[in-house]
């Protein structure tokens, strides 16, 4: 079958082409979008019905990308991809993000899109690619979307802004964004900064929003030439009965609980005991409409929060819209890890700590993209008891591996390099409370525990999450955002900074978008809550601790000639191998520009330098009139031979082993002894000659 093609240039020389007609075309929606040589199928089916008492949206996202595309097997013992890596979900997680919102509510029907790198150049990423791909087979499909929208990525290279960077350029460039919106506003933000200024960010964002209209043109003309007719969808009726019956009972005590400025338990207690209120009243009257009557409560709830803060300025917990709850932090409450901190705004609490590994604990990757260890991983926990649940854990969701990732972000550009610090750096963020923002507390937290362990950060760093309530016309911008206004508001804007500027943000849109100047207002807001965070932050630390923790491992390092590696490691790695169990110490080398770097980790100075000593045995030449204290190899009957340095024997005869007269050797050594010696003489071919007698005193003649 002949393939459809078309072509658009999204940006000066940014050319995409779409195909579709050839692949999948049993799923509803299905199109391959290329750039360059990467290419990505993406199909989109969704249930012609609801399952029965469905209550939710039930869509799934998922990206895969196969080995196969760059011509590589997958690394392991199976060669066959498995569950999908951190980079997957995080590319999943940011598509699901966009088109999640251009839904229309009350859709339940199950709804899946699947997107999957078929060809990769391995210099333009997928994921941005997939986006499009999967807003176009979506917006081509009978799905009732409200699309199309677009994603594009942003760098900064020489101070000239480029849409959809290569991953070399990326290297060089002062941010990394990734912004989604439709034609008429932005949705969504991801990415991380060095730094940057919030008129920067404001600048990239403007700037791929006009690439993303273009993309958004180009697929409604896809749509009108190959696109299926929107199916009818029956979305659910409001019964007006029922409804206002639902508002009767509650009266205005939803606005009376709103304003009473409760704590979070309090809160949801009496909303619960309202709503269970209403339930029984109504459950004889109108059976089996339980779900029903909790949305109608839901909606009224909505209604009472939000007009609350529009018309009073004032927040449930009492804050105004700036105004940030209290904090108090804590650092070294852990005694044996190498750094910890405790992190305490208002209702959300986080427990981090900081490990400090060698070479060897670096994480292993091993993605289309990327073979490089990590040396920096952030890891983030969110178990129920946080939010006073209890459920059953499952692994690490989805939620957990994105948050973790935008606190690695934030942190990242902060640590110094391995050339100053040539430590792997594990962070653990455990959340014990949360009423919003978790995922900031594990920024402060982690800057926090970063500089009690003593790691030389460039400077602190902080992070704030901002929300909103508009009405179309009237906005409000809030300041640490608790649980439930992320819920029930329209935003959440997460930023994080230093005092410079800007290292990472996430925004999501559940309203059509906002303006430029909207999201102005939102960063200079986040800009003066960060310095206010970073500020209660240094009345505890503000600085790296000038030592280490006397738990985490000592570095050593010294230099040797690249032709010695081999006598260090030795066959098979048994040289290397028995001078770390000798020593108690882990040993690390490198080669680099035809040079030796070896890097001893140690619990103490003493093993260290005991490690160093064998080193330098082995590496170093004999020389001449030095002693040493040696290993008894063999015994010969004219003499013993003596290892003075790792493979290297020298001959002790028998006339140099004592002052008297000796019969047998093995009247004075066994094989196996220790015993010193003193180098005489280094003869041709690199033979030596040895002498004990010379280093014991003579006794003295009758």
């Amino acid at each position: 079958m002949k393939a459809d093609f078309k072509t658009v240039e999204f940006a000066p020389g940014k050319f995409m082409s779409v195909e579709t007609g050839r692949l999948a075309k049993q799923a509803h929606g299905a199109v391959v979008a290329r750039i360059g040589d990467t290419m990505v199928l993406a199909t989109a089916v969704s249930s012609k019905e609801a399952r029965e008492g469905q209550d939710f949206f039930p869509l799934s996202v998922d990206f895969r990308e196969g080995y196969a595309a760059g011509g590589k097997f997958p690394g392991g013992f199976i060669k066959r991809e498995g569950r999908p890596s951190e980079k997957e979900i995080l590319s999943a997680r940011l598509i699901d993000r966009t088109i999640r919102p251009l839904f229309p509510d009350g859709y339940m029907n199950e709804t899946q899109v699947l997107l999957q790198v078929i060809s990769s150049d391995s210099e333009n990423d997928g994921d941005v690619i997939g986006a499009v791909a999967a807003s176009a087979a979506l917006h081509m499909s009978d799905a009732p979307f409200g699309g199309p929208m677009a994603q594009v990525r942003m760098a900064k290279v020489d101070g000239k802004l480029i849409v959809n960077p290569t991953v070399s350029e990326l290297k060089n460039s002062s941010f990394d964004m990734t912004i989604g919106g439709t034609a008429k506003s932005i949705v969504m933000v991801e990415g991380e900064m060095n730094e940057i200024s919030e008129a920067e960010m404001i600048e990239a964002i403007n700037a791929a929003h006009e690439s993303i209209k273009i993309l958004c043109a180009f697929q409604e003309d896809l749509r009108k030439e190959f696109g299926k007719e929107k199916r009818e969808v029956d979305l659910p009726q409001v019964n007006e009965e029922l409804h206002a019956k639902v508002k009767e009972l509650v009266g205005d005590r939803y606005s009376t609980t709103t304003r009473a400025s409760m704590a979070k338990q309090e809160y949801s207690e009496a909303i619960k005991a309202i709503n269970t209120e209403v339930q029984e009243k109504l459950a004889e009257e109108f059976p089996e409409m339980e779900k029903t009557i909790d949305k109608y409560c839901h909606d009224l709830q909505q209604d009472a929060i939000r007009n609350y803060m529009m018309d009073q300025q004032i927040r449930i917990d009492g804050r105004k819209p700036d105004e940030i709850r209290d904090i108090w932090t804590e650092v070294g409450y852990l005694p044996r890890t190498h750094g910890s901190a405790i992190f305490t705004r208002g209702e959300t609490q986080a427990l981090v700590s900081v490990t400090l590994g060698t070479k060897r604990d670096e994480q292993s990757i091993d993605t289309l993209f990327d073979t490089e260890s990590k040396r920096f991983m952030l890891n983030y926990n969110f178990p129920p008891f946080c939010t006073g649940e209890a459920k059953m854990m499952r692994g690490t969701s989805r939620r957990e591996i994105g948050h973790g990732n935008l606190a690695e972000r934030a942190l990242k550009k902060m640590v110094p390099s391995n050339d100053d610090f040539a430590y792997t750096i594990r962070i653990v963020s455990d959340i014990l409370e949360s009423n919003g923002s978790s995922s900031m507390a594990s920024v402060c937290g982690g800057s926090m525990a970063l500089m009690d362990a003593g790691v030389p950060m460039r400077k602190p760093v902080a992070g704030i999450a901002m929300g909103l309530v508009t009405d179309g016309k009237k906005n409000i911008v809030l300041s640490d955002i608790t649980g439930e206004e992320d819920h029930f508001g329209d935003m959440d804007f997460k930023v994080t900074g230093t005092t410079d500027g800007v290292t990472a943000c996430q925004m999501d849109i559940k309203v059509s978008g906002i303006t430029s100047e909207l999201m102005a207002t939102a960063l200079e807001q986040a800009r003066k809550g960060r310095l206010h965070i970073l500020s209660k932050m240094a009345e505890t630390i503000s600085v790296p601790r000038a030592e280490l923790s006397k738990y985490a491992p000592a570095f050593t390092r010294m230099e040797i000639d690249g032709d010695q590696i081999g006598a260090v490691i030795g066959p098979g790695g048994k040289v290397i191998q028995s001078i770390q169990k000798e020593t108690g110490t882990e040993i690390i080398i490198e080669e680099v520009n035809n040079k030796g770097i070896i890097t001893i980790a140690a619990d103490s100075d003493e093993k260290a330098q005991h490690a160093v000593a064998k080193i330098k045995a082995i590496v170093g030449k004999p020389e001449e009139g030095e002693i040493y204290m040696g290993t008894v190899r063999s015994i010969k009957e004219y003499g013993a031979f003596v290892e003075i340095m790792p493979g290297k024997d020298g001959l002790l005869h028998i006339s140099e082993i004592d002052h008297k007269r000796i019969n047998r050797v093995e009247d004075v050594l066994k094989e196996g002894d220790q015993i010193e010696v003193k180098l005489l003489k280094v003869e041709n071919g690199g033979k030596l000659r040895l002498s004990r007698k010379v280093l014991l005193e003579k006794e003295e003649q009758d």
